[in-house]
């Protein structure tokens, strides 16, 4: 699924993120698991990630970023006209997470949902409220990113356990002037490859009863080396897929923002790309992967940092379990 070439008619005009206060470092983790901080480091570049407290749930951390995004957009919450929660862990079935932030927020005619695309539900919401906005169906619509994936890790698999982390971005995507704003978008999926990243338990194929709490069906389940066979060359492709709507090439980047699932694909994402690291906005080493809310994150720590200016060209890149991949190029 590809977007409209070159115009778009909407721009970023508030950013906001949140992560827990409570930090695990991979020192704890060498407590509780088989495993060691140079073993982890190696093979993922995380050293620490941010964890829940037993009292905070998704729509909480998603409450935190968007009121933060809200205020930098200079927007009240009842001017927002759609919600899109990109989340793979939702408070709970039903009703969906969109819905509980909408009233959390007070955000009361805005339409509310959730968008289930893995560690890319972030960019596939954006693209999402791009082509709302485009539509002329809305004007104002939260986007966010936010992910409790401490509550579906088996903290004794170490394959696992070691590389994710909880937090929320957001965004307020406005109508704006064609050419102006997102430039491009891009949406991909490979669902023959599914079996790579998932979790078995807990939908209408195997709900969860007594033995399959027993198996762990609850938690993720991965096949790491299979993910990362795919990863960059489907990152690279979307990266460039984006920027090819725009008519844009990769010199003209300014930062490209990747989803942080590993600092060896990351690496082999900007090598393909050949950008240099100063363009490369990483932060896995600090907040481990936390899916769908990675890209929001950063982009929110390089605004809040004061390096995100106004012209500057930035390319968002992400790649998940479905298999899903995506990107969004969009001027400050």
């Amino acid at each position: 699924m590809k977007g409209k070439n070159g115009t778009s008619g909407a721009k970023i005009s508030g950013i906001g993120y949140y992560v827990p206060e409570k930090v695990i470092t991979n020192f704890d983790l060498e407590k509780m698991v088989d495993t060691s901080d140079e073993w982890i480091v190696s093979r993922s570049g995380i050293r620490e990630r941010r964890v829940v407290s037993a009292e905070e749930a998704s729509s909480d951390m998603a409450h935190h970023a968007s009121r933060e995004a809200l205020r930098e957009a200079g927007l009240k919450p009842r001017d927002i006209d759609l919600i899109i929660v990109g989340t793979v862990t939702p408070d709970m079935p039903l009703p969906s997470t969109g819905c509980i932030l909408q009233d959390r927020l007070g955000a009361k005619k805005a339409a509310a949902l959730d968008l289930s695309a893995a560690c890319s539900g972030f960019v596939y919401s954006l693209a999402v409220a791009q082509s709302m906005i485009g539509m002329g169906k809305v004007e104002k619509v939260l986007v966010v990113g936010v992910e409790t994936l401490s509550r579906i890790i088996d903290w004794k698999d170490r394959k696992t356990c070691v590389l994710f982390g909880d937090g929320a971005g957001a965004v307020v995507v406005e109508k704006a002037p064609a050419g102006s704003g997102i430039l491009g978008t891009f949406m991909q999926s490979d669902g023959t490859l599914g079996e790579l990243l998932y979790v078995p338990g807990g939908g209408s194929r195997r709900p969860l009863d007594e033995k399959g709490l027993r198996e762990g069906l609850q938690y993720v389940k991965m096949k790491g080396d299979g993910l990362f066979k795919y990863a960059v060359r489907a990152m690279v492709g979307a990266a460039q897929a984006s920027l090819d709507q725009a008519g844009l090439a990769v010199e003209d980047v300014d930062y490209l923002i990747p989803h942080q699932a590993n600092i060896r694909i990351i690496e082999g994402v900007r090598r393909r790309l050949k950008l240099k690291h100063e363009q490369m906005v990483i932060n896995i080493d600090r907040i481990g992967n936390t899916s769908s809310a990675s890209i929001p994150i950063a982009l929110g720590e390089l605004n809040e940092q004061g390096r995100l200016k106004d012209g500057d060209l930035v390319l968002l890149v992400a790649f998940g379990g479905g298999l899903t991949w995506g990107s969004v190029l969009f001027r400050r």
